[in-house]
């Protein structure tokens, strides 16, 4: 018995040795540069456990350069592909686009309808979805919408001064997205989420977990993203039970309340309850776009001014130049952020821009390969259904686009300076057809929050300010692991 037991251990571990050297010859047979990959995980060892994905793909960025237009790369046993070349990135996100319009990003609409969102949807489903959202991000939508974003400002403020009062070394990041999270949710769902008067907010709590305390495990996360079919089979979920529950509670609440008193915002909502009116949209639709509309506003926007405010602080001279821009814009403006104003202040804008180049929160992209496609000027044909990956992170700290990329430097985005580079050597927002719809949106509710906080304040390293800045591993969101400390001083008039 125990010599059959034996037996049948060593033929599994033979016909496993040979199911992982065929499958991890792929690339070799090929003739494709690409890493040596490692029984089971490929070439995913230490991915969310040593490296944030961002430091992941930009090692290997860094490696392959200069020795192809794409390298390989194994995710478990599934061949997918970096690609290095600009021209090939231009040729996946814009010319070619029709071959990549996916992301691979996991959903599934029966047991889990907040993953059917305009992020994760695909093909058809995702076109009609576009089209139908893009009227909101208009810049006549935008200036519907600005006094709201006023208002919450002009409350951040005093949030702020109040709170300098009792600590001047506060952890930043988390008063940021205090100020995102009530602007995003009076944008998209009409409600005072009271962050800077409720330390306990549902609204701040829940954003959080969406983000900091995934739902599975890093392995499942792994599974849904390679095999989303057998996932989807499995009843497989990505968001939390508790974040579900509290924004289908939430947006029922708001469609019931809006729909009975008539009430009209001109706000995002405002356009989702239009589309269901008209038949065009589902409640579980509404919710999901609303869902990813709060996550988005609420998490990027308050990550690149905690970035910002960093960099600035290590930076007098630099943070002196945008104070001065702000408040000569402001002058003419009798000392208010108007929707104009925010369009003068050229200087903020590059600081904004150079921080979304060293620290992008979107540090990679993903796209699939939705029919077979001939590598220009290759005899490489990237197979339906392979992945490729673009490294934003890598491609903004190559020091042959900008040099010395670890330099914190704005002038980089001087007009004469971006006419000298590559279309697709900034990437923070994507590019083509799938570029982020609420790029607009971000860009003033960044800059709002900036020249809010920087024409009062003066912002200088604390005690507890780590250089370099730490990034957080298991955020899909490049952030700070442990939060950002800084001083901050009132400007006294």
């Amino acid at each position: 018995m125990i010599v059959v037991v034996l037996i049948f251990i060593a033929s599994a571990i033979s016909f496993l040795w040979l199911f992982f050297k065929i499958k991890f010859n792929y690339f070799k047979n090929l003739g494709i540069p690409h890493k040596q990959p490692r029984i089971p995980f490929g070439n995913m060892q230490g991915f969310k456990r040593k490296l944030h994905s961002s430091h992941f793909f930009r090692n290997l960025f860094e490696e392959f350069k200069g020795t192809n237009q794409l390298c390989g790369i194994y995710l478990f046993t599934k061949p997918s592909y970096l690609i290095i070349d600009l021209e090939l990135v231009k040729s996946i996100l814009v010319k070619d686009f029709a071959y990549f319009h996916d992301r691979g990003m996991y959903y599934n609409l029966k047991d889990d309808p907040l993953s059917g969102h305009l992020l994760n949807l695909e093909g058809e489903k995702w076109k009609k979805l576009r089209e139908k959202l893009t009227p909101t991000f208009t810049s006549g939508k935008m200036r519907y919408m600005f006094p709201t974003i006023i208002d919450v400002a002009e409350k951040f403020e005093s949030f702020m001064n109040a709170s300098i009062a009792e600590n001047n070394e506060p952890e930043i990041k988390g008063i940021l997205t205090r100020f995102t999270t009530n602007i995003i949710g009076s944008c998209a769902f009409g409600i005072d989420c009271n962050t800077f008067e409720d330390k306990d907010s549902k609204f701040l709590e829940m954003g959080l977990k969406a983000f900091e305390q995934p739902r599975n495990t890093f392995l499942k996360q792994m599974l849904a993203i390679t095999f989303p079919d057998l996932a989807r089979k499995l009843g497989i979920k990505i968001v939390r039970d508790d974040v579900a529950d509290f924004f289908m509670k939430i947006v029922k609440d708001v469609v019931e309340y809006r729909e009975s008193k008539n009430i009209k915002r001109n706000d995002f909502m405002d356009l989702l309850l239009q589309l269901k009116h008209e038949g065009k949209m589902s409640f579980e639709e509404i919710a999901a776009q609303a869902f990813v509309f709060f996550l988005a506003g609420f998490e990027t926007s308050s990550t690149t001014m905690t970035f910002a405010l960093h960099e600035l602080s290590l930076n007098q001279k630099i943070q002196e130049e945008v104070r001065e821009n702000i408040n000569k814009v402001l002058q003419k403006h009798n000392g208010k952020i108007s929707y104009e104003a925010l369009s003068e202040m050229d200087v903020l804008e590059r600081c904004i821009n150079e921080s979304l180049r060293k620290f992008p929160p979107a540090a990679s992209l993903i796209r699939t390969v939705t029919k077979d496609y001939n590598v220009p000027n290759s005899n490489i044909t990237l197979q339906k259904g392979s992945s490729v990956f673009i490294s934003v992170y890598g491609i903004h700290h190559d020091p042959e686009i900008y040099e010395n990329p670890e330099a914190f430097n704005p002038d980089r985005f001087l007009q004469e300076k971006i006419k000298q580079r590559h279309l697709m050597s900034f990437l923070p927002f994507g590019q083509g057809n799938r570029i982020c719809i609420g790029e607009r949106f971000g860009y003033i509710e960044t800059k709002v929050g900036l020249a809010t906080l920087l024409s009062k304040f003066i912002f200088e390293p604390s005690s507890k300010t780590k250089t370099p800045i730490e990034f957080s591993k298991k955020n899909m969101i490049l952030t700070t692991d442990g939060g950002m400390f800084l001083k901050i001083k009132k400007i006294q008039i």
